[in-house]
């Protein structure tokens, strides 16, 4: 009876199993089609997933992470502005925009009433002086020589000379050579009295020019700058305190407006220093405290050290002013700048903050990156040291640092560390 049983359930089986058999021979397509198409719901989930959070990797690098603020800051500095009695007709420039002088030097002179005139005269006269002169005959050549050599002499080493008296004292002496010459010229010659008359004519118009000139002497050391914008007298360094967030917007200064040229007066400049105040609002200015040293960056992206000389608060913003000691000559241009101050820089491991998880551990939370190494995954511990808005300088922590968050020794020793090219997942 037993055996009956056992016939019985084993043709069962194979009945069961000769139906599902002809079922999936006689459906084949249809679940090829199922298949299929789950297949190609997952590729497609799969698909919107990785656009909805995209997984990249990026390589452990040796960077720098620093804390940059942008800020707008007004140029104050110790300037003097030098004007003469005949600003009306005009600078002509001795020394340079931004070229250094001495206390006496001659920076600019006005011209004369009349110049352009009296300049033309002369400088016909000269043509009819020297047409004169040619037609002399019998001139003492050694004579004439050796007073056209003081000429030339003398007029090659005022070029470049900036001393008022040494200009005078040349000029005098051209004079007296040229005037001389034509002297011998005219005494030895039929037309003497012709050249007396052009050379008598030539000195008049040269007092009339010498009589209206106007020398202007650097009353102190410093960098000369014609770009006078009448603010030197109002931002001055002599109180720091009166720069309120008010006095300041009234003003009206645009950023980054550069001072026209004047055609009037100049003024010197101290070189060695001046100050940049501004208005901020951010927890380093609130822990800024007078005497700090940060570093800022010019319009130029020249980068200089600069020291905190005084700080106010205004309600919950901080007015600091600042002093610097490097870039001095770039900012005559301009009196209201964007600059930007640099709180801290700091160099190691780099990477973007977006590479990095946490986790818990009794209590604390604990940064990881994750490592891909031929398509396996690693999990590391890592100390971040510095961080700001994009990137974290990170290192490995030590075997007792891991010990006091709590790892066991086993999970110490299996750690992996990180390390400089490393690919680590982001996203």
């Amino acid at each position: 009876m037993k055996r009956t049983t056992n016939v019985e359930s084993r043709e069962k089986n194979i009945k069961r199993k000769s139906k599902l058999i002809n079922f999936l021979k006689k459906h084949r397509k249809i679940i090829l089609l199922l298949l299929l198409a789950c297949i190609l719901i997952y590729i497609i989930y799969m698909v919107v997933k990785l656009i909805q959070k995209p997984t990249d990797t990026v390589y452990v690098e040796m960077g720098q992470v620093r804390e940059e603020e942008i800020a707008v800051g007004y140029i104050i500095r110790e300037e003097e502005v030098i004007k003469g009695e005949n600003y009306k007709n005009g600078i002509e420039q001795i020394k340079t925009e931004g070229e250094k002088v001495a206390k006496g030097e001659a920076i600019f002179r006005y011209y004369s009433n009349n110049e352009k005139s009296l300049v033309e005269k002369i400088k016909e006269l000269d043509g009819k002086i020297d047409e004169a002169m040619e037609a002399t005959e019998k001139l003492p050549t050694s004579d004439t020589k050796a007073l056209e050599d003081q000429i030339d002499s003398k007029i090659y080493n005022l070029y470049g000379e900036s001393d008022l008296k040494v200009i005078q004292n040349s000029k005098d002496e051209i004079i007296s050579s040229m005037s001389k010459k034509s002297k011998i010229a005219g005494e030895q010659s039929p037309a003497g009295s012709y050249l007396k008359k052009l050379i008598d004519q030539r000195s008049e118009y040269e007092n009339e020019l010498s009589s209206g000139e106007e020398y202007i002497e650097a009353t102190k050391s410093g960098i000369v700058s014609y770009r006078v914008d009448g603010y030197e007298d109002i931002l001055t360094i002599d109180d720091f305190g009166k720069y309120t967030k008010e006095f300041l917007e009234e003003l009206n200064l645009k950023t980054g407006q550069i001072i026209p040229m004047s055609s009037e007066e100049g003024k010197i400049v101290d070189n060695y220093e001046c100050y940049i105040v501004c208005v901020l609002d951010s927890d380093y200015a609130k822990d800024a405290e007078v005497g700090d040293s940060v570093t800022i960056k010019l319009p130029s992206g020249k980068e200089v050290k600069a020291s905190i000389e005084y700080k106010a608060t205004e309600d919950k913003e901080y007015i600091l002013t600042l002093k610097i000691d490097e870039g001095v000559e770039e900012l005559t241009s301009y009196r209201k700048i964007s600059f930007s101050i640099i709180w801290w820089s700091s160099s190691g491991l780099r990477v973007p903050n977006t590479a990095i998880s946490t986790e818990e551990k009794n209590g604390n939370e604990i940064a990881y990156v994750t490592r891909t190494r031929i398509g396996y995954e690693d999990k590391i511990l890592v100390k971040v040291l510095k961080t700001n808005e994009k990137y974290s300088l990170v290192t490995n922590y030590t075997s007792d640092e891991l010990t006091e968050l709590g790892y066991t020794p086993a999970e110490i020793r299996n750690m992996p560390n990180i390390a400089i090219y490393d690919e680590i997942l982001i996203n």
